[in-house]
């Protein structure tokens, strides 16, 4: 090998990165102590950046094409280097690789549960979780805060931190939006949009980086606020306690065995408040304080317990009922009363 042929191999010609994975943020060339020769070829592939480091200093920031490295098209690097004259030797600096496409479907999720105040729950504790996209913008910045001088850095290595910013700006939007927890499902995509100016100033000036989408994909309450919104949502399928009795008991009487004899069991009661309804109306020609000895024992007044007993179902449904304004009563100091006339209206619907 002659001389210059040692020489030549010494020095790197053509400079060019491809990227094999779908996870690299930014890649350090190699250089194996090797000089880059002055008007050596810079290859930038389209969604590529490439930034020059000499001396510990950021210099100059090449986008996709073909370069030729001279000293006329890096300035920034000619002036570290002290190359005021135009000098064309060969020279030493460290090329970092930033890929700069869109990286997608990256998952966020509130590690512990946001607190806020809602008006149909009081206090009540929201998890949520999503995907978001995003992209390096500011290559110096980035490899500055972020990259530092890793020769081959990839997205695992930063999801943590990506996390737990956007986990910090959404928690902080989620509480001063006061969005009631029961409307929250209905937006969340108005949500996502509104979050992305709230969030990229911050990814932004912190790490060089944009979030070009956000998005909610879920919002979930604990279980023991889940049951009541169960609770709540059966009170209002289930409408006429009377017909949904009368169901109950078709349903046990299919079933057979234990099953028919349960379902039966708040059936007849229903049954039997009926037939006392049936007899009510027949006397309705006799005096009212008859009528009313007849058909309830004297007694026109029930509490919610009797009512419950009456119509087959728990004294919680009963007082839900009462609490929804579906079956009249008085409040008589700290206890309830029921009329038979209103608890007759109720089941008639």
């Amino acid at each position: 090998m002659s001389i210059l042929d040692f020489i030549k191999s010494e020095l790197l010609e053509i400079i060019e990165w491809t990227d094999d994975s779908r996870d690299t943020l930014s890649y350090r060339y190699p250089d194996d102590d090797k000089e880059i020769k002055n008007g050596a070829q810079l290859i930038v592939r389209e969604s590529q950046m490439v930034q020059f480091v000499a001396a510990g200093k950021y210099a100059d920031t090449f986008g996709p094409g073909k370069h030729t490295l001279t000293t006329e098209n890096i300035p920034v690097l000619s002036t570290i280097l002290g190359w005021k004259y135009g000098f064309n030797s060969p020279f030493k600096c460290d090329v970092y690789y930033v890929n700069t496409r869109l990286f997608t479907g990256n998952k966020w999720g509130t590690s512990n549960p946001v607190m806020m105040r809602d008006k149909d729950f009081g206090v009540v504790r929201l998890r949520a979780f999503g995907t978001f996209d995003f992209r390096v913008v500011d290559v110096p910045k980035f490899l500055r805060e972020v990259a530092g001088t890793d020769q081959n850095f990839r997205l695992d290595e930063f999801a943590d931190t990506m996390r737990s910013r956007i986990v910090s700006v959404f928690t902080e939007a989620l509480a001063t939006a006061q969005v009631p927890a029961l409307d929250v499902a209905t937006r969340y995509s108005e949500m996502g949009e509104a979050l992305l100016p709230i969030i990229n100033p911050a990814m932004g000036a912190k790490y060089g980086l944009e979030i070009t989408s956000f998005v909610l994909e879920n919002v979930s309450v604990p279980p023991e606020v889940e049951q009541a919104i169960d609770k709540r949502s059966s009170m209002s399928v289930i409408g006429n306690l009377n017909d949904y009795v009368k169901y109950q008991m078709g349903v046990g009487m299919g079933q057979g065995g234990e099953g028919a004899a349960a379902a039966a069991a708040p059936a007849q009661m229903a049954i039997g408040f009926g037939m006392a309804q049936e007899l009510m109306k027949g006397m309705q020609g006799q005096p009212a304080a008859a009528a009313a000895a007849t058909a309830g024992g004297g007694m026109d007044v029930l509490t919610p317990e009797q009512a419950a007993q009456a119509l087959g179902v728990s004294v919680e449904d009963v007082m839900a009922s009462i609490t929804a304004g579906e079956l009249k009563a008085r409040k008589i100091g700290s206890a309830y009363r029921i009329a038979r006339a209103a608890l007759e209206e109720f089941l008639r619907g």
